[in-house]
């Protein structure tokens, strides 16, 4: 496989050479043909007209031999220019380096695991790109256009040129490995048959698909989305949130965006029965319980001390990275 993928660095020279061996194996046919050469003497009759070095001849050409000769070199000056001009555009214009690139990025994405793919590198799909960032999460991005720009502001290690529809695609990005999959193409139907698709890949990873209309909503949950965003609707709420309470909204966004080793949001499942009260996990590890999600997925908000959680359940707790881990020891 590697070596596979090193020859694709030069899959773009493959048509020249296969048209010179084609040409060099014309010459010799014609040669054997019009003057009743042996094959190792119209090989090398083909060879020297070919490559224009100037050696005698194997005998004097008849007059057929002379004309297929002009033939010969006029396809062969063709040939040659168009070599030359592919080899600047390898090598002059550094294709041959961004192919490298590209190769040596398949090969890294190749090994990652519990990773997220991107669909999309649009005003969404950077936005999710960013947060995934800040927050140290391996990311893959799968953007159709090419380059995503120098204005991106932070370090996107990993992408691919491609469609995102495309099952190849989605399997070179490491979907069978991923944990979630984010689709943030701007048109509904291209969302859809990427769910579609990454659904039947991977049953048990999380995707996230964006929706411009109402009605597309239901669509994709029943094509396989975890969750459906829509970002207008959600960025009309966010800035009505915002006029009746500012400093609540900015904690929260801080809360679920702002992670790092001191301050961190995480979910931890559930290994025993135990009240809460029991667990006391304020005076053990100084980590605070958020909410709970329970076995039928409804959500227990400030869940009161009497609270017995089960083996399963998600309880979603606040503190730093040392604090978590002693958490999920007692839970």
């Amino acid at each position: 496989m590697y070596i596979i993928k090193r020859l694709k660095l030069f899959k773009g020279l493959f048509i020249p050479i296969f048209f010179l061996v084609l040409l060099v194996c014309f010459g010799t046919a014609g040669y054997m043909i019009i003057e009743k050469y042996n094959f190792l003497e119209g090989l090398y009759t083909a060879v020297i007209t070919i490559a224009s070095v100037g050696f005698d001849e194997v005998r004097d050409l008849s007059e057929n031999g002379r004309v297929f000769t002009i033939v010969l070199i006029v396809i062969n000056l063709g040939l040659f220019t168009y070599f030359i001009s592919l080899l600047s555009h390898y090598f002059f214009d550094l294709e041959i380096i961004k192919k490298y690139k590209m190769i040596k990025m398949e090969n890294k994405i190749s090994h990652l695991s519990d990773h997220v793919i991107i669909c999309g590198f649009g005003r969404n799909g950077r936005e999710s790109a960013q947060i995934l960032f800040n927050n140290k999460i391996p990311f893959v991005v799968l953007e159709e256009k090419g380059e995503l720009g120098t204005d991106i502001g932070f370090d996107v290690p990993h992408y691919i040129v491609g469609n995102a529809t495309k099952d190849e695609v989605l399997i070179e990005a490491g979907i069978k490995n991923a944990r979630a999959l984010i689709a943030t193409l701007p048109v509904d139907a291209d969302n859809l048959f990427i769910v579609l698709t990454a659904r039947q890949l991977n049953p048990t990873m999380s995707i996230i698909s964006r929706a411009s209309q109402n009605s597309s909503v239901n669509k994709l949950k029943i094509a396989g989305a975890s969750n459906v965003i829509m970002p207008d609707k959600i960025g009309g709420a966010h800035m009505a949130t915002l006029v009746m309470l500012p400093d609540v909204v900015e904690l929260l966004s801080m809360m679920s965006t702002r992670n790092n080793t001191h301050f961190r949001v995480a979910e931890l499942k559930a290994q025993k029965s135990i009240t809460l009260d029991e667990l006391d996990l304020w005076k053990k590890t100084n980590c605070t319980i958020l909410g709970i999600k329970s076995g039928n997925s409804h959500y227990i908000m400030n869940p009161d001390a009497s609270y017995k959680i089960h083996p399963g359940e998600s309880i979603i707790v606040m503190g730093s990275d040392h604090q978590i881990l002693e958490a999920g020891k007692h839970i």
